[in-house]
């Protein structure tokens, strides 16, 4: 039986009527003042309502746009039916951090963009459905620990707690491996915990999840560099298997003139000292970060990186909190309801319009930027327009404090260490496509540090693709490894 009375089903074409349910959120001008979180939750009553949408098509094709392949339909199902326990189970099936997912997966772009009411209706909420499931049952029966098969012997090192080696990990341990997980920082969560800020994704969430994983049997080794702290062959003395999921974490900057100049930024600097050394509680912690309040930053970029950090200015007191990027809206790589969340907020967006240079004073403080205007021209590489600078069109801009969000690269900490492990031009590790086996015999690689930066769920898509063949590697005699 159920923890609350099911919603009686209705009729196809009544279902179809019912609009989707908004999730409740706090008001703009009250947000940008804190960073609890901007989106408060489905009440039981909202999510079961919005639950009855739910078609439960024969062949959905929302799992298909799922990364991690949930039974979408099921969980859903059950939420209907009043058995949040259930649907709980039923997600963590086949994903390790349902909590984080609903918070921070771009849902509309993967199994919402799919749901087959979207050919005249609004897709049912799948990701609000799935985070109200794994809250409640974090907040009311705790979060159950899945069931692990029979213990193999076989040994497997993660390297980096992100959420592509979660994943792996989650999945590894039910198969009954033994699992530690090496993470280079003093937390567990990699991006979910030093990129995406508190108001988007509670660092509370992050633990929770982390801490379910670790009542499963998965081991946590913090302050850990493979490379430097132990080499990934002097892992392998030890384990049978390994994971590389440590991320795209090395940043990009423009290389303009300018960019040594105090004020600033890489994106990945900013976000880790807000939430690492936790700026986000105002005052009790000693953070080195450039005082914000009254001041004009800049952040550069359009993507989600971009949105965090010039929200996160806003909640810092920032007196004007502004997105330069050199393309139209159009052409954003931001989720929709980021830009959205941020414009309500107060951001500025200054588009079509990228900086050429940096200016000081002269104590080396950054006192404004030049800015080049663009207009967009034909597609490039991306399918997006190109930006072509429109002659003479530049303008100087007082600012105090520059964040750059324009993408992150490969840390080549581990390939240096590890020469017979073979990397693309860009620093990316290489890998079989179907079984994201290495060149290196016995280790595994997946997430951002094999396609570049890209979002969580992809990443834990990957990671539950390597657990497969890392299990089949393990127990399967037969397994080949052959590099071409």
């Amino acid at each position: 039986m159920g923890q609350y009375p099911p919603v009686p089903l209705l009729p196809p074409k009544e279902r179809t009527k019912i609009p989707r349910h908004k999730i409740p959120e706090q008001d703009p001008m009250v947000r940008r003042t804190n960073f609890k979180e901007v989106n408060l939750g489905y009440t039981i009553e909202m999510a079961q309502a919005e639950a009855q949408r739910c078609l439960m098509c024969a062949n959905p094709p929302c799992i298909g746009g799922c990364p991690v392949h949930i039974k979408i339909p099921q969980f859903i199902e059950k939420i209907r039916e009043g058995d949040i326990a259930e649907a709980a189970r039923i997600l963590k099936e086949d994903n390790a951090l349902p909590a984080v997912c609903g918070r921070v997966c771009p849902q509309e772009e993967q199994c919402e963009i799919v749901c087959v009411l979207t050919k005249k209706y609004q897709p049912v909420a799948i990701g609000n459905l799935e985070r109200f499931a794994a809250d409640w049952e974090r907040e009311n029966i705790g979060i159950q620990v899945p069931k692990i098969e029979k213990k193999t012997g076989k040994k497997v090192a993660i390297i980096g707690g992100g959420p592509a080696g979660l994943s792996a990990a989650g999945d590894l341990i039910r198969m009954g491996h033994d699992v530690t997980v090496f993470e280079a920082l003093h937390e567990i969560g990699g991006v979910l915990v030093y990129g995406i800020p508190e108001f988007r994704l509670p660092k509370s969430i992050v633990k929770a999840e982390v801490d379910a994983l670790a009542a499963a049997g998965v081991r946590f080794e913090k302050n850990f560099v493979v490379g430097l702290t132990a080499t990934l062959d002097e892992l392998m003395q030890e384990y049978d298997a390994a994971f590389l999921g440590v991320g795209a974490g090395l940043p990009y900057f423009m290389n303009i003139p300018g960019e040594e100049l105090i004020g600033v930024y890489s994106a990945n600097e900013y976000l880790t000292r807000v939430n690492l050394m936790r700026a986000y509680e105002f005052g009790p912690n000693d953070t080195p970060l450039i005082n914000i309040k009254d001041k004009t930053v800049a952040v550069i970029g359009g993507g989600n990186t971009a949105m965090d950090a010039v929200r996160t200015s806003l909640r810092l007191g920032a007196k004007r909190a502004m997105i330069v990027y050199r393309r139209s809206e159009a052409e954003m790589p931001a989720r929709i309801e980021e830009i959205h969340h941020a414009k309500e907020e107060g951001v500025e967006f200054m588009l079509l319009a990228s900086p050429i240079e940096y200016l000081g004073d002269e104590r080396g403080w950054l006192r404004a930027m030049k800015v080049q205007h663009m207009q967009l021209g034909e597609p490039d590489a991306s399918g997006r327009r190109k930006p072509i600078p429109i002659p003479d069109a530049i303008e100087e801009i007082p600012i105090d404090v520059a964040v750059v969000a324009i993408g992150n690269g490969s840390n080549p900490i581990i390939t240096r260490a590890t020469p017979d492990l073979k990397t693309n031009k860009w620093g990316n590790i290489l890998v079989d496509k179907t079984t994201l086996k290495t060149t290196k015999k016995g280790v595994f690689a997946g997430g951002d540090i094999v396609t570049g930066g890209a979002t969580v769920i992809l990443a834990m898509g990957a990671g539950r693709t390597a657990a497969k063949y890392i299990n089949e590697y393990l127990m399967n005699p037969d397994f080949v490894w052959e590099w071409e």
